[in-house]
C-alpha cells in the first residue's frame, strides 16, 4: 500500500483527494493536515507521498519544507514560476534522501492534459492562436496554471516551426486582450456555475479550430492525482517533473 498524506485536506480539492485515497485499493491515508497543522508530523516513516493542495501563497514554502523532511511531493497548487521551480530543484539537491521527487501538475484532468497536448500539435499549422479559460469565481489565480502552461506550449511549438509572432493590429487596449504569455493572449472568465474549462482557439483564413476541455466536477481530477501518486511512489521520477503528460503515453 502507498501511504499518502494530504496537505490542505479540508479544502475544496483536498477533501476529494482524501476520499480518493481512502477509496483506492492501493493507497491508504497517513495524515490529513490543513492550515495551522504542523507539517513536521510528516516523515518518510509514515508517508510515501504527500499530496499538496493549498493556495499559492503558502504552497512554495510547504513544498520546500516537505522536501527537507525527506518525502516525495505531488503538488496540485498553481502559481509556479521558473524561479520557484529552480529553488525547488536546489532544495532537492540538498534533500536528505537521494532521488526525491516533486511532481507539479498545472491540471490533473486527463481531458485538460490531452487538450493541452493537441493544442501543441495544432499550433504550427495556424496563423492565429488564443487561449480562454473559464472557472468559478472562487478561484484565486488568473489566468489559471493550465491556461498559462497551454499558452507556453503553443508558443514553443510555433517557435520550433519557425513561425513569427501572432498577428495583432490592436492599437488601444484597456485590458480586454488578456494577459500575454510568450506572445499568446490568454483570457480568464470567472462565472458562478462553472468549474474548470479551457478553449484553445486557432485560426487561418476561412477556417477555425477549437480545442475545448470541460471538467464539470472536481472528482474529474482524482484519477490524475492517483496516477501521479502511483508514478512518484515508484522512485522512477527523481527531481522536478511538471505536467501529467509525463505519465501518459503521448
Amino acid at each position: 500500500m502507498i501511504k499518502v498524506s494530504v496537505v490542505g485536506a479540508k479544502g475544496r480539492m483536498g477533501s476529494h483527494v482524501v476520499d480518493a485515497v481512502n477509496n483506492a485499493d492501493d493507497t491508504e491515508l497517513a495524515l490529513a493536515l490543513d492550515a495551522g497543522d504542523d507539517l513536521s508530523q510528516i516523515t518518510p516513516e509514515n508517508t510515501d507521498v504527500v499530496v499538496e493542495f493549498t493556495v499559492p501563497s503558502v504552497s512554495f514554502d510547504n513544498v520546500r519544507a516537505l522536501v527537507a523532511q525527506g518525502v516525495d511531493v505531488v503538488v496540485g497548487t498553481t502559481g509556479w514560476t521558473e524561479e520557484k521551480l529552480d529553488q525547488v530543484r536546489a532544495a532537492l539537491a540538498a534533500a536528505p534522501r537521494e532521488g526525491q521527487s516533486v511532481f507539479i501538475a498545472p491540471n490533473f484532468a486527463i481531458s485538460a492534459v490531452l487538450a493541452d497536448y493537441f493544442a501543441k500539435v495544432a499550433a504550427p499549422y495556424f496563423e492565429s492562436a488564443e487561449v480562454i479559460e473559464l472557472h468559478h469565481p472562487n478561484k484565486v489565480d488568473a489566468p489559471s496554471g493550465t491556461a498559462f502552461h497551454t499558452a507556453q506550449g503553443i508558443a514553443a511549438a510555433r517557435k520550433a516551426a519557425g513561425l513569427g509572432p501572432v498577428p495583432d493590429a490592436t492599437e488601444t487596449d484597456g485590458g480586454s486582450r488578456g494577459q500575454v504569455v510568450d506572445g499568446i493572449h490568454v483570457h480568464a472568465v470567472r462565472l458562478r456555475g462553472l468549474n474548470a474549462h479551457e478553449e484553445a482557439l486557432f485560426g487561418n483564413d476561412g477556417e477555425q479550430l477549437t480545442i475545448r476541455a470541460d471538467s464539470f466536477d472536481r472528482i474529474s481530477f482524482m484519477p490524475g492525482v492517483l496516477l501521479a501518486v502511483r508514478k512518484v511512489s515508484t522512485g522512477a521520477y527523481p527531481g522536478v517533473t511538471v505536467g501529467l503528460d509525463n505519465f501518459l503515453d503521448l
